[in-house]
């Protein structure tokens, strides 16, 4: 198949992709990225400090002439993923407009893959798929609409997190039928992050099954979401003010850990 993925200038996009791209050697992949997630503006400190603190993560695995790497794992940048695929890697912002429409036209693509990626798809794009638009979402779907799913959950005291597989079948968001879930027990010892990349082994697993039954011909078999369920934006000052009162933490040496697994 021809399968177009989208997803973000992100650890966690990168860890998926690492996760996926060798197993999908069968089918032409062409990749694109958001450059981030929602619009640009000013954001609590405390998530400026996260977004620094993964950005530095990517650049340790740009950097091959770095010897003090602070990530001892086999993941690679996303220019070497854009090496095994055999197509450079590209940012893609604009994918609604006209042009945007006609670069992912033009790779004629069977099935749109999303992770993370920071445009939310309209109708156009939508249709362009014989096999549609799938996409995997951080959260447990409907409850966790949205943006840092895993945050809210952490915030509200759940006891597991989870991905939800999913149709994108139009251009609201989080609202498509569902494929898959996954599930992840919570450890308030460990960090938002460190529970963000976790999620993405059990989920990169449905995903890669999912692709495979679209490529041989069955079935998919999916439902669709019983409620509206609740939608969740980026957090105040004050909900990342509770969140550390709970003895939380957004990120911490931990996630080098979960970045180990590939």
């Amino acid at each position: 198949m021809n399968i177009t993925l989208l997803a973000n200038h992100d650890i966690a996009s990168n860890l998926a992709l690492n996760l996926l791209l060798p197993k999908l050697t069968a089918h032409r992949i062409t990749l694109y990225l958001s450059s981030r997630v929602g619009q640009a503006g000013t954001k609590p400190q405390a998530l400026e400090a996260l977004q620094s603190f993964d950005q530095a993560l990517l650049q340790n695995l740009t950097d091959e002439s770095n010897s003090h790497s602070t990530i001892d794992s086999k993941l690679q940048s996303f220019s070497a993923l854009g090496e095994l695929i055999g197509t450079p890697v590209k940012t893609l912002n604009h994918i609604n407009s006209p042009a945007g429409q006609n670069i992912v036209a033009a790779d004629k693509p069977d099935l749109i893959v999303t992770i993370r990626y920071g445009v939310i798809l309209q109708q156009p794009v939508v249709a362009l798929p014989r096999h549609g638009v799938i996409n995997l979402h951080s959260g447990p779907l409907p409850d966790y609409r949205g943006v840092m799913a895993s945050f809210w959950g952490m915030l509200n005291g759940a006891s597991a997190l989870g991905t939800t597989l999913h149709y994108i079948d139009d251009s609201s968001i989080d609202t498509g039928r569902i494929i898959h879930r996954t599930r992840l027990p919570v450890d308030r010892q460990r960090s938002y992050l460190w529970h963000v990349l976790n999620l993405y082994a059990g989920g990169c697993d449905t995903l890669l099954e999912t692709i495979e039954q679209l490529h041989v011909g069955e079935r998919v078999n999916c439902q669709p979401q019983a409620s509206a369920g609740t939608y969740y934006t980026f957090p105040t000052d004050a909900d990342l003010a509770r969140f550390f009162e709970q003895g939380l933490k957004l990120f911490d040496s931990d996630v080098l850990a979960a970045l180990s697994r590939p």
